[in-house]
Order: structure tokens, then C-alpha cells, then sequence
């Protein structure tokens, strides 16, 4: 090759190296084996160079040869700093293009993330970590009313704090935590960050949980602090991350694995009561939780192990600020801003029946401790199956077009349990409530993807409306608390604002379908009634 950084003319390959010369095994410098890279690269192009002729060599490189040469003998050739020095030898040059192609590929993507595999061990081994996770944060959740129940009746630490309200307010900052931070760790995860927040919610999830047997004995605000606070930024740090990455795995198969994974909360649902019904009569209520705590533990070891990141995605959108974890422009979509809402109300009223189902059944038709578990179990266990199947039939008859009418039979059972007033009808309710529950609890995840046509970004849009969402459950069961507590124990006021708020919001979701609906009808030929949606 010809030294002191002058070009060999195209048609002069003797003094260009051969490629057999050039060392197979690896250089001790790390500068050696790039400049062996450029070499071979050089060599490559200037003997292509050569078969075109001397014409089509130079035909659009003339200038900048000239220029090369002119900078060769001005200024020696500096090969000690490639990223300081503007590169003036060939070498130098196409050592400096691998660089910068190499740092580029590796900080940030162009154009789309390859579509999701739709399947896969990687994908369904993802669904079913994920369904152990959900079993941690909402199987706890849809238990709470076995913790109101105790807490109000066996607890007499908590005095004067254990009345209706004040006691749903510890369960009430756990959903709200969970779905509050949702904004900052979806943004997280979709900035590659998954592994460090998952490892953050578990240590929460299971300091929380431990100190919650503890906390029981010594006060109210001991017991809010370990089981709400720290227990609820646990569940806000794996919620959300879960169900995102879940999400960048599916595209026709999305509600379905979405449903599978989101019926670990009918699993827990079914486990953590069960272990209560059994256990607390035997080693007491703080060996009942700290048991609950070694299988929320095992679960989260389990997912720590075998679930990862999608490939393909590269490492995320990096962060540029606060004003980047939000994505503002989303809320300028109606339909966003429709889901947004109406989910809103529909979140204000839902979780009044899972909280309230066991003392209403004892308080009001008189059933003992273990009946009032079964109720709780019967809701949870019906849960699971609505959860599958309503999922399953969206995927063919569209999400949306299934959340609609879903909601809307969620808000009727609610009021219907103004009605109930024998064991046999409570029963029947809890079967017919646990199934609307669950299906909406299923879909609303599943409706949000619908919404985000950037799976890079199903992290941030979907954690935003969890941090709206999160004031609606911070809210809602405290409210109906307070109206029971200023009725005289009455349930009809506290059933009856429910009700009405998840009917609301159903009404909200109907505006989400019909513009969604109307703008893939236009593209399709359709009517806005017929499309999939």
C-alpha cells in the first residue's frame, strides 16, 4: 500500500495487500485488527475499482481525490486519534466510516422494530413468567377483601383506625401506586431499563409483604406504610413493565396472551384466600402472610430467571428529560383521550364489589368467616375463565367491539346488587360480578395496545393512562366507605355510585369504538358498525 496516506492509482493492485496476507489471528492491539478491517475493506473496493476501469474510478470521486491529496501535503496523517482528527489517509477514512457506523447501529435504530414473532418459546415463556407476576401484584390485590375482613374484626391494634374507610384506604394506595407510577416505569422499560426496575419492584414486593406480618401487631400506620406503600411501589415497578413487554411479543395473538398472563390475578385470587381460610385458624394470621410471602417470592425468582427483553428492539429511546417520559402528543388523539377517561370512571366504581364482598356477606346476610372466603374464591375463580374467554373471542371479533358491551354488563351487576338480599342470590351475584370483573380487568390492557401503533412506545402510552387511573382506585373504595359509614352501614348508596360511575364510563369507551371505528372503516370500505375494532 502506498505510504504516507497517498492513494494507489486503481489500475496499481501490486502495491494493494492481498487478503491472504492479511492475519487471520487476532492482533494484541485493538488498533492493529481495525486497521486490518480497513485494509481489507480498501483492498476490496480499490480491486472492484480496477475491474471498472480507470474512467469509472474516478467518474464521481475526481474532487475528492484531489482534495485528499492536497490535505496529504499540507498536513501529516494523524492515525493516533481517529475521532479528534479529521482522517486524511485512506485507511484513517474508512476506519473512521466503521466507527461511526458501528456507534450508530448500536445507540439507535432507523425505521421500524421487526414484527412481533407471535409466538415462540422466548414469547410464551414471557406470558407464563409474566402470569406469575400478575399473580403477585393483583392475585394480593383481588384478595383485599380477606385483609378488610380481618383487619376490621381481629385486628384490635388497628383501633380507632379500623373502620370501612380507613381501612380501605391501605388497599386503595396499593392500586394506586401500582397504576401512579406506571407513567415513569413503562418509559423505563421502553428505554431498555426492564431487568433494573423488575429486581426494584421485587425487593419492595417482598420487603413489603414480610414486614406487613409484622406491622399488623404494632399499628395502622405501621400496617399502611408496609402494606400500602411499600408493597404498592413493588406492584408500580412490575405491573406495568410486565405488560408492556408481554405486548411487544403479540400482534394477532395479543389479547390472548395478555389474558393468560392478566388471569394470574384470578390464580392469586384463588391461592391467597385459600391459604388464609386454612392457616390463619392453625399459626395465625402474621405465619399466613409471611407464607403468602416465601410464593410471591419463589415467583418473582422464577421471573427474574426466565423472562427478558424482546430482541430486536435495540436499546430503547433514550431519555432526554422529564418532559420526555410523557408522551404528550397521544393525548391530542381522541380515542386515547376517550379510553383514558372512560376507563376512569369505570376504574372509580370496579373494585368496590372486590373489597366489600365479605363483609357485606357478614355483615348484612350473616355468613361466617370460611363462607365469606368462598364467596371471594367463587368471584376470583370465574374470574379466570371470563378472563380467557373474553380475550380469546376479541382477538376474532375485536377488543374494543367486546370491551363495550362487557363494561356494560359490569355496571348493570353492580347495580343489581341492590337486589340481593339471601345467600343463594349473593352467591349467584359473585359468580356474575366476578365474571364481568375479570373480563374487563383482562381487556382494558389488551384495548389500550390497540391504541399504539409504535410497540417502542406501548411502555410510556400505556403507563400514562395507569397514572390516571391510579386516582380513580385511590378514590373510589374509600368513597363508597365513607357513604356505607354515613348510611348506618347501609350498602344501597355506596352500590348504587358504583354502578353509575362504571355505566359512565362504558359510555366513554362507546365514543373510543366509534372513532376508531369510523377511521379504520374508511380505510377498509366499511361501515363503522361492521369493522373490527
Amino acid at each position: 500500500m502506498a505510504s504516507g496516506g497517498e492513494k494507489p492509482p486503481p489500475g496499481d493492485t501490486d502495491n494493494v495487500m492481498p487478503q491472504s496476507q492479511i492475519s487471520s489471528e487476532p492482533s494484541s492491539s485493538t488498533l492493529d485488527l481495525e486497521k486490518q478491517i480497513a485494509t481489507r475493506y480498501l483492498s476490496d473496493n480499490l480491486l472492484r475499482d480496477d475491474k471498472k476501469g480507470p474512467s469509472d474510478g474516478h467518474s464521481t470521486t475526481d474532487t475528492e481525490t484531489e482534495s485528499d491529496h492536497d490535505d496529504s501535503d499540507e498536513h501529516p496523517p494523524h492515525t493516533n486519534n481517529f475521532e479528534t482528527t479529521t482522517p486524511t489517509n485512506p485507511i484513517s477514512k474508512v476506519l473512521s466510516r466503521v466507527l461511526t457506523h458501528k456507534s450508530t447501529n448500536h445507540t439507535t435504530r432507523s425505521g421500524p422494530p421487526p414484527p412481533p414473532p407471535d409466538g415462540g418459546l422466548p414469547a410464551w415463556t414471557a406470558v407464563a413468567c409474566s402470569h406469575l407476576i400478575i399473580m403477585n401484584t393483583w392475585g394480593f390485590i383481588n384478595s383485599w377483601a380477606m385483609f378488610q375482613l380481618h383487619y376490621l374484626n381481629d385486628s384490635p391494634a388497628l383501633y380507632p383506625h379500623n373502620t370501612q374507610s380507613s381501612i380501605a384506604w391501605i388497599g386503595s394506595i396499593q392500586i394506586f401506586l401500582l397504576f401512579f407510577i406506571g407513567t415513569l416505569t413503562g418509559r423505563l422499560t421502553d428505554a431498555g431499563y426492564f431487568k433494573q426496575i423488575y429486581t426494584l419492584g421485587a425487593i419492595f414486593q417482598v420487603v413489603g409483604i414480610f414486614t406487613t406480618s409484622w406491622a399488623v401487631d404494632t399499628g395502622y400506620w405501621a400496617l399502611f406504610l408496609a402494606q400500602g406503600v411499600c408493597v404498592g411501589i413493588g406492584n408500580g415497578c412490575l405491573f406495568c413493565p410486565t405488560m408492556a413487554n408481554v405486548s411487544t411479543y403479540f400482534e394477532k395473538r395479543r389479547a390472548l396472551a395478555i389474558a393468560i398472563v392478566a388471569s394470574g390475578s384470578g390464580t392469586g385470587g384463588l391461592i391467597y384466600p385459600s391459604m388464609m381460610r386454612e392457616l390463619v385458624p392453625r399459626v395465625g394470621f402474621a405465619w399466613a402472610v409471611r407464607s403468602m410471602g416465601f410464593i410471591v417470592l419463589f415467583n418473582l425468582v422464577v421471573g427474574g430467571l426466565f423472562m427478558k427483553r424482546r430482541e430486536g428492539l435495540g436499546k430503547g429511546r433514550g431519555i432526554e428529560g422529564w418532559a420526555d417520559i410523557v408522551e404528550w402528543a397521544a393525548w391530542k388523539e381522541i380515542e386515547y383521550a376517550f379510553y383514558a377517561v372512560g376507563t376512569w370512571f369505570i376504574f372509580l366504581g370496579l373494585y368496590f364489589g372486590l373489597y366489600y364482598l365479605s363483609t357485606f356477606s357478614r355483615e348484612i346476610i350473616g355468613l361466617p368467616f370460611e363462607d365469606s372466603l368462598d364467596l371471594l374464591l367463587i368471584c376470583n375463580g370465574l374470574g379466570i375463565i371470563a378472563r380467557i374467554g373474553a380475550n380469546h373471542a376479541a382477538d376474532r371479533v375485536g377488543i374494543l367491539n367486546m370491551l363495550v358491551p362487557v363494561g356494560v354488563v359490569g355496571g348493570v351487576t353492580v347495580l343489581a346488587w341492590m337486589g340481593v338480599d339471601s345467600v343463594k342470590g349473593l352467591y349467584v351475584w359473585a359468580a356474575a360480578y366476578g365474571a364481568a370483573a375479570g373480563a374487563i380487568q383482562s381487556l382494558f390492557p389488551a384495548g389500550l395496545t390497540t391504541l399504539t401503533t409504535d410497540i417502542r412506545k406501548v411502555g410510556v402510552r400505556m403507563g400514562m393512562i395507569f397514572t390516571l387511573n391510579s386516582f380513580a382506585t385511590l378514590t373510589g373504595p374509600p368513597i363508597a366507605g365513607a357513604i356505607i359509614t354515613a348510611s348506618g352501614g347501609k350498602y344501597l348508596g355506596a352500590q348504587a355510585f358504583a354502578g353509575a360511575a362504571m355505566l359512565l364510563g362504558t359510555v366513554f369507551l362507546a365514543g373510543t369504538r366509534f372513532v376508531k371505528g369510523k377511521r379504520l372503516a374508511e380505510l377498509a370500505g366499511k361501515t363503522w358498525l361492521t369493522v373490527k375494532v
